[in-house]
C-alpha cells in the first residue's frame, strides 16, 4: 500500500492495473476553470478530475474560509462512484508539487480510506521522465464501489477549539510574506495568528520534489521543539496548502498532527479575533 508518495517510475509500471484510481487535481485559486482545461488537454492516462472548488470545498459562506470541508458522505458517495472499493489504490497528483493534491490526499484519509499517495513531482516530474498523456477522460465504472465513510474527525480543529484552547502550536504553510503581512495577495486582511509558526511548504521541496524522509524528519523535529505531533495544528489560507505540511510531517513518521481547516481566511471573519504582523 502506497500511503504518502510514489515516484513517476513506479506509476508508469503501474498504469492500467485494476482497483486503482488515480485522480489529477490541478488547480489555479487565480482562474478556477484552469485546471479542468490543463486535464482536457492532457492528462495522466485514465485519470479522474477532481475541481476543488465543486468536489474537494463546500460552498463558502459568511462565517467560513474559502474552501470549507465537502459534505463527507456526499464526498464518499462520489468516490465510490468512480470505483473505489475499501482496498483501492489511490494516486493524486497536480503540477505544482502536491499544494492542491495533498489536499484530496488529506480529504481521503479524513473519509478513512488510507490507500492514497501523492504523485512525488507531480505533472512536470512525470513529462520528464517521459510519461504520456491522453486527452479522453476514462469511463465512469459501470457499477460504483463499495467504500464506506469511516470519518476521522478528530483530523480536524474549528475556530471554536482553536479559540478556547491553549495546548495546540499552530504552523502555517504560507509563505513567509504572506504571514509576516507584507503583502496578502488573496484574502482582504493581512497577517498571522498570534503565536504561529511559519513553515512555508516550500520548505518541504528540493526541486520540485519531496525532500527525503530523514530530511524532513529532522527539520520538522526542530520545529515542533519537542512537542508531539498530537499537539500540531496546520493551516494555511484556506485549508489546502497546509495539507502539504501534514503530508511532510507523515513521510517524516510524525503522524497525528491536526489540521485546522478554516485557516487563516476564516479566522479573519471576526474582527475581534487577534491577529499579528511579524514573526513572532
Amino acid at each position: 500500500m502506497y500511503n504518502t508518495l510514489i515516484n513517476t517510475q513506479t506509476l508508469v509500471a503501474r498504469l492500467g492495473q485494476k482497483d486503482q484510481i488515480i485522480f489529477d487535481c490541478r488547480f489555479n485559486l487565480a482562474d478556477p476553470e484552469a485546471g479542468k482545461r490543463a486535464y482536457q488537454a492532457g492528462h495522466i492516462p485514465g485519470a479522474f478530475y477532481l475541481h476543488l472548488d465543486h468536489d474537494l470545498s463546500s460552498p463558502m459562506t459568511p462565517t467560513t474560509g474559502r474552501h470549507p470541508l465537502p459534505d463527507p458522505q456526499q464526498l464518499a458517495t462520489k468516490l465510490a462512484a468512480y470505483g473505489l472499493n475499501e482496498h483501492t489504490q489511490v494516486f493524486v497528483y497536480d503540477d505544482i508539487s502536491g499544494a492542491f493534491a495533498a489536499r484530496t490526499w488529506w480529504l481521503l484519509r479524513w473519509l478513512g480510506h488510507q490507500a492514497v499517495a501523492v504523485l512525488d513531482g507531480g505533472l512536470p516530474a512525470w513529462l520528464e521522465q517521459g510519461g504520456r498523456l491522453e486527452q479522453h477522460p476514462p469511463s465512469q465504472p459501470e457499477f460504483s464501489g463499495n467504500f464506506k465513510l469511516k470519518l476521522h474527525p478528530d483530523y480536524v480543529l474549528t475556530t471554536a477549539q482553536l479559540s478556547q484552547a491553549h495546548h495546540y502550536q499552530l504552523i502555517d504553510a504560507r509563505s513567509a510574506e504572506r504571514f509576516r503581512g507584507e503583502l496578502e495577495p488573496i484574502d482582504p486582511i493581512a497577517g498571522h495568528i498570534p503565536g504561529a509558526k511559519n513553515r512555508p511548504l516550500t520548505d518541504n521541496l528540493s526541486q520540485g520534489r519531496f525532500k527525503t524522509a530523514e530530511q524532513l524528519q529532522q527539520e520538522w523535529s526542530v520545529q515542533l521543539a519537542g512537542l508531539p505531533p498530537e499537539q500540531i495544528v496546520h493551516l494555511c489560507g484556506s485549508g489546502v496548502s497546509a495539507c502539504h505540511n501534514v503530508l511532510a510531517m507523515e513521510i517524516a513518521g510524525l503522524s497525528g498532527s491536526g489540521l485546522y481547516v478554516g485557516s487563516w481566511s476564516e479566522w479573519i471573519r471576526d474582527p475581534k479575533r487577534p491577529i499579528a504582523r511579524r514573526a513572532d
